[in-house]
């Protein structure tokens, strides 16, 4: 065995060998503060690259949380159409029913045929712009139509077939001076009613119309019955060598060259609701009789305050908010000019256990003015006594607890939606007449239209 003749030692430590104090703790030390030991301008370059780097990877990760957010939801169904037809001039509106199209132009009205879309009459007797069409099917390729024009004329329109026919422009006078504008038609679903809300320089109203559609079909019916008669006649009286013949329909022309319809009826004119003001009562009995004689509770006016007691009332509201007056300003209250109404079917509501009425025919209207609580029930089938009087009562008075924005009924007629200034949506069963559901939507916000689905 080869031994070393001498051990090697290890040696002993050196001062070069000894650990420096800023290096005791290395390993706790940030690489990053080697890169921030560069000199400049290296050190801003690289600053600016990082804040670079750090925004497009914000901004990487914002669209990908987006796309992964629109993956997640319900892709709406791409519609295309299906066919297109043209019109004369410019369209303003159009309205469905049966098998045609009607369409508003920019010079009268024009009648589509849905099955194969090719014009097939026009009406431009006016010659005036058309800005809305209602229309509804009557039957027996009979249909009415109200249409509004740009002075807001409300033209009533019978077409039958081929033809149109002006049965009576509704809002018409002698003096124009004396016009008043239609901002809103109401037709009922099967053209038994009509209902136009007229506003004047000050004033504002509501009119509704019975339309004698029985009586328009019936005499179209006799003309029908009597040119058909009227083209055998001339078919027999003529000399033909071929023994048969065929009977052609006779032009629609010839049928309605004599035709006279009647006028609609006007059934009701509601008017807003006057303003409270004082009491004319003397007491606690005379506003019992004016109860007792008919008169409608709930709209406030049978009541027992005194002019005085309002002008109290006024005094001390306006001392006490004096500061919230002064910086919004005072609003004087006014006369509401528009309205929201609409058409309703038969309802425990509306009819008493005697009346005989046909499950689909309206057998009222519902009414509420802007700026108004009330939502306000008036019953079609009046006397000629109520008609003829000035100041229109409402048979039922449904009161809300803020002013209603807006309203809808259902198809059905049963359920009505109410909506309020305070952002609060009511449910009602008219039939039973409870509400279903409150529902209150986000403070500050002011719903402007309701519908049901």
């Amino acid at each position: 065995v080869n031994t070393p003749e001498r051990l090697r030692e290890i040696p002993s430590p050196s001062e070069k060998d000894w650990q420096k104090d800023d290096e005791e703790d290395f390993f706790l030390l940030d690489p990053d503060r080697e890169r921030d030991a560069l000199p400049q301008p290296f050190r801003m370059i690289r600053k600016l690259l990082m804040q670079v780097f750090e925004s497009a990877m914000e901004i990487i990760e914002r669209r990908e949380m987006l796309r992964e957010a629109q993956n997640l939801k319900v892709q709406p169904r791409k519609c295309f159409p299906t066919a297109s037809f043209q019109v004369t001039g410019r369209a303003n509106c159009l309205a469905l029913s049966g098998k045609y199209i009607f369409v508003g132009l920019s010079m009268g009205l024009t009648a589509f045929s849905k099955g194969n879309l090719k014009d097939v009459c026009a009406w431009d007797a006016a010659k005036t712009e058309v800005c809305a069409i209602h229309a509804s099917d009557l039957g027996n390729e009979c249909h009415v139509l109200l249409a509004v024009d740009e002075m807001g004329l409300v033209w009533l329109l019978f077409f039958h077939k081929d033809s149109f026919l002006l049965t009576k422009v509704l809002n018409e006078v002698a003096d124009i001076s004396q016009r008043s504008a239609c901002v809103e038609v109401v037709l009922s679903r099967r053209g038994d009613y009509a209902g136009i809300l007229l506003q004047g320089n000050t004033k504002a109203w509501l009119e509704i119309y019975q339309l004698p559609k029985d009586s328009w079909l019936t005499e179209m019916e006799k003309k029908a019955v009597a040119a058909e008669a009227l083209a055998c006649s001339e078919s027999f009286s003529s000399e033909f060598s071929v023994g048969t013949f065929l009977l052609q329909e006779p032009p629609v022309s010839a049928i309605q060259a004599d035709v006279q319809l009647d006028l609609p009826v006007l059934l009701l004119t509601v008017r807003p609701p006057k303003p409270i003001t004082g009491t004319s009562f003397k007491g606690p009995v005379d506003a019992l009789k004016e109860v007792d004689d008919g008169s409608m509770l709930g709209l406030g006016y049978n009541h027992l305050i005194k002019d005085s007691q309002w002008e109290l009332q006024e005094a001390i509201f306006r001392s006490t908010y004096r500061e919230y007056l002064e910086a919004e300003g005072v609003i004087k209250e006014e006369i509401p000019r528009h309205a929201t109404f609409h058409f309703l079917l038969p309802s425990r509501i509306l009819m008493g256990p005697e009346m005989k009425v046909q499950p689909d025919i309206p057998v009222g209207i519902g009414v509420h003015w802007d700026g108004n609580h009330n939502f306000c029930l008036y019953l079609l089938n009046r006397s000629l006594k109520e008609k003829g009087g000035s100041d229109l009562k409402p048979d039922v008075v449904w009161p809300c607890a803020a002013p209603i924005a807006c309203s809808a009924v259902s198809s059905c007629s049963r359920y009505l939606a109410l909506a309020g200034e305070d952002a609060t949506i009511t449910i009602w069963d008219k039939h039973l007449g409870y509400p279903l559901s409150v529902t209150a939507i986000l403070e500050e916000r002011f719903i402007r239209s309701i519908h049901f689905l």
